[in-house]
């Protein structure tokens, strides 16, 4: 669909207080393979696996790394994934990257096995979550990174090339870091519930790293600050806690897990995002259905998520996540389509909590959001990140006739140990490959990377990583985002422009 400088959205009425998002979800922007879509995404994480890769690896550009991870303390850190375009293996937003795969799993499982993915999507789920149990050697002790992010990103190497210091850092009772515990426990449980009924063995055993590390978490209360200054954490380690017993209570059904929630309510924040750091907007989605379930004692946390709707949809009256001229929800520079797909990913889910619980709508000051308008206007961020944009690009690599080809990837921008089997150095692969303006030698199918600027203007450059450099968390929640979307029919939409809260319905004819 051409773009010609203004937002196009769909128009189903229009009143003196501005536009009514369209409550019919055929009738919105222009639909997307959206099979092929979910797909990729998921393909994206074998392309990001360290360690010994399976005889059924697919994207065969990679090949075996890291195989000694672990081995100056004795333990076995091998596998997992390396969070982005480098070689560290962060185990806090891995954990995060599982813990929304799973979720993903756990909401869509028909539409997920309607194409065919679930054995792709455990596969993922089971690879980060057996790096967690590796790295949970003790009930007090969990190995939290792997490499030593300065000394990596001083270099421009392939994976399988990688001789930089493998550095491990770990959180202990005497060396606590919240945060990561409390997130780790979160990412056990949710694919606890995931592999329930399917391997009970390892769910069971899944379940209890999870209980342990989040007693672990809560018993040893302190911030975590090993992976600074890449992964800072700035909204402290209570919305981790509230996160992890969520998920535990899901997972297990144990009441004390929910009394925990109930009786830190206070905890919970109105926040705009939700992210590696946090997750405050996680717990409230999941403790917000068992709200309506019959919880009661949970309405902070209905009340709480139903702020964050108010702060991302356009039109509210305490929106606080500006557009993009084009319609993208723009809430920083830096990889903003993490916080995109995340926030998509809630959009869907809460939706159907609504109609679930047969409930009208959000309330946002003098607007009332239903649960269909809600899923039109995620809908309407999918499609943006795959090609309904000012770009006429797609955002996911691999997906349509135009996506990016640089980029911010190593193993992706050095052709493959199977072309080029010669080790290629630190400096070699940034004066060769780093600064080359040739696109990528393999193509990273699925990659989402952080996208357009503020004005939907977008550079294909490998330096820039803000836009370029894709990460496991970002996809993980597209993963959710766009199963969402599986099964919808293909329609030809209405079409008109974006119209402000001034427009007279006369005036559309002079559009």
């Amino acid at each position: 669909m051409g773009y010609i400088g203004v937002f196009w959205i769909v128009i189903s009425v229009i009143s003196n207080k501005g536009l009514a998002l369209q409550d019919d979800l055929s009738s919105s922007a222009a639909n997307y393979d959206y099979k092929d879509a979910l797909s990729k995404a998921i393909l994206f994480f074998e392309g990001q696996r360290s360690g010994k890769l399976p005889a059924n690896q697919r994207a065969n550009w990679r090949g075996d790394s890291a195989l000694s991870d672990g081995m100056p303390e004795g333990v076995n850190l091998t596998g997992g994934y390396y969070d982005a375009g480098d070689n560290v293996k962060f185990g806090w937003p891995m954990a995060f990257s599982v813990s929304l795969l799973s979720w993903a799993a756990i909401e869509y499982p028909k539409e997920i096995s309607s194409v065919n993915q679930t054995r792709h999507l455990r596969r993922a789920i089971r690879w980060g979550a057996n790096f967690i149990l590796r790295a949970h050697t003790s009930h007090t002790t969990l190995y939290t990174q792997v490499g030593d992010g300065n000394a990596d990103h001083q270099c421009w190497e392939r994976p399988e090339d990688m001789d930089t210091a493998r550095s491990l850092y770990k959180i202990t009772a005497n060396s606590p870091g919240s945060e990561a515990a409390a997130e780790a426990a979160a990412a056990l449980s949710a694919a606890s519930i995931v592999f329930k009924g399917v391997d009970c063995n390892y769910s069971s055993k899944l379940l209890r790293h999870s209980k342990s590390l989040f007693e672990f978490a809560d018993k040893y209360r302190g911030s975590y600050t090993a992976s600074c200054p890449f992964y800072c954490s700035y909204s402290g380690y209570q919305d981790e806690l509230l996160w992890g017993a969520a998920w535990l209570y899901k997972a297990s059904g144990d009441e004390k897990y929910l009394n925990y929630v109930s009786s830190n309510k206070g905890w919970s924040q109105v926040v705009n995002e939700l992210s590696w750091d946090n997750k405050f907007v996680g717990a409230q989605t999941l403790l917000a259905k068992e709200f309506y379930g019959g919880n009661k004692d949970l309405e902070k946390y209905k009340s709480d998520i139903e702020s964050f709707i108010c702060a991302v949809m356009p039109g509210s009256s305490s929106v606080q996540i500006q557009t993009t001229p084009g319609g993208l929800l723009y809430t920083r520079d830096s990889s903003n389509l993490q916080y995109v797909s995340s926030s998509v990913m809630v959009l869907f889910i809460y939706s159907k909590t609504l109609n679930a619980s047969q409930i009208n709508g959000v309330q946002c000051g003098s607007s009332n959001f239903s649960a269909s308008q809600i899923r039109t206007f995620a809908k309407s961020q999918v499609d943006y990140i795959l090609g309904n944009n000012p770009m006429n690009m797609s955002y996911m690599v691999g997906f349509g006739n135009k996506y990016p080809t640089q980029v911010h990837h190593r193993g992706s921008s050095i052709p493959s140990f199977k072309v080029q089997p010669e080790k290629i150095g630190c400096n070699d692969g940034y004066s060769i490959y780093y600064n080359s303006n040739k696109p990528n030698p393999n193509i990273h199918v699925g990659a989402l990377v952080g996208g357009p600027n503020s004005n939907d203007q977008f550079n294909d450059a490998r330096t820039d990583y803000s836009h370029l450099e894709p990460t496991t968390y970002m996809n993980a929640a597209f993963v959710g985002s766009v199963a969402a979307l599986i099964g919808d029919c293909k329609e030809a939409p209405l079409l008109l422009p974006h119209i402000n809260s001034t427009t007279n319905i006369a005036d559309l004819s002079k559009v």
